[in-house]
């Protein structure tokens, strides 16, 4: 069965799973940062201050900090040297939040570092917005027109993007390591409260894998589509 009808075998065998374990983590870290938010940290700082401190003692009082609408959208903006915190992290004095704000700081440190995954991160993020945009697209046509070439230009340009969701984990699984280490160097948690960061992040760290893992699902998915359409 061609691949855009659905469903076709590979999209039950692989998809469907990866897919069901990306919205379990989801679920998992937004149950888990709700937990966190209702226990506030015995030094009573909110998240921004947390976040500038750290900041201050790595020598980047250059480095902005602003809030953002939303929930779980904090992140950090390279190109701005900001770090945008959600209004649940922003202004909250809890676990939860100290834990994101450092988390995000540990990607300010890493660019101010240039540690080496950010960057070669950054570098191919234009390709890979190119590649998310039309390498479907292009696996769809090359295969209904029978061109074997713009498909595999479509699957390699999804490789792309499945390459940096792979780079993405040791980015991530960094700026978190660097955020428990400067939130117990400074005195800013308790260890009870470190516990409680860990698994913070944690879950929020397995929303990256699952999303490695739907991607390479999708990518193995069109290659056995491709491989069995040159079977024929």
């Amino acid at each position: 069965m061609p691949f855009f009808y659905l469903p076709d075998k590979y999209y039950i065998i692989l998809v469907i799973p990866a897919m069901l374990l990306a919205l379990w983590a989801q679920m998992r870290v937004k149950s888990t940062f709700a937990k966190y938010s209702r226990i506030h940290t015995m030094g009573g700082l909110t998240g921004a201050q947390a976040a500038r401190r750290i900041l201050d003692a790595n020598g980047l009082s250059d480095v902005r900090i602003e809030p953002i609408q939303g929930s779980l959208t904090d992140h950090y903006d390279p190109s701005a040297k900001v770090v945008r915190l959600s209004t649940d992290v922003y202004g909250s004095a809890t676990v939860a939040a100290v834990g994101v704000a450092a988390h995000e700081t540990g990607h300010a440190i890493q660019h101010a570092q240039s540690y080496a995954p950010l960057q070669l991160r950054n570098a191919i993020i234009p390709i890979t917005n190119i590649g998310s945009q039309l390498s479907i697209p292009l696996v769809l046509i090359g295969y209904l027109m029978g061109i074997s070439s713009l498909v595999g230009i479509g699957i390699l340009l999804f490789s792309l993007v499945t390459l940096f969701q792979l780079i993405t984990l040791p980015v991530e699984f960094n700026a978190s390591s660097r955020a428990l280490d400067t939130l117990d160097r400074y005195g800013m948690v308790t260890g009870q409260e470190h516990t409680g960061v860990k698994k913070v992040l944690s879950a929020a760290a397995l929303t990256y894998v699952a999303a490695l893992i739907v991607s390479v699902a999708n990518l193995l998915r069109l290659v056995l589509l491709f491989g069995n359409r040159n079977d024929d």
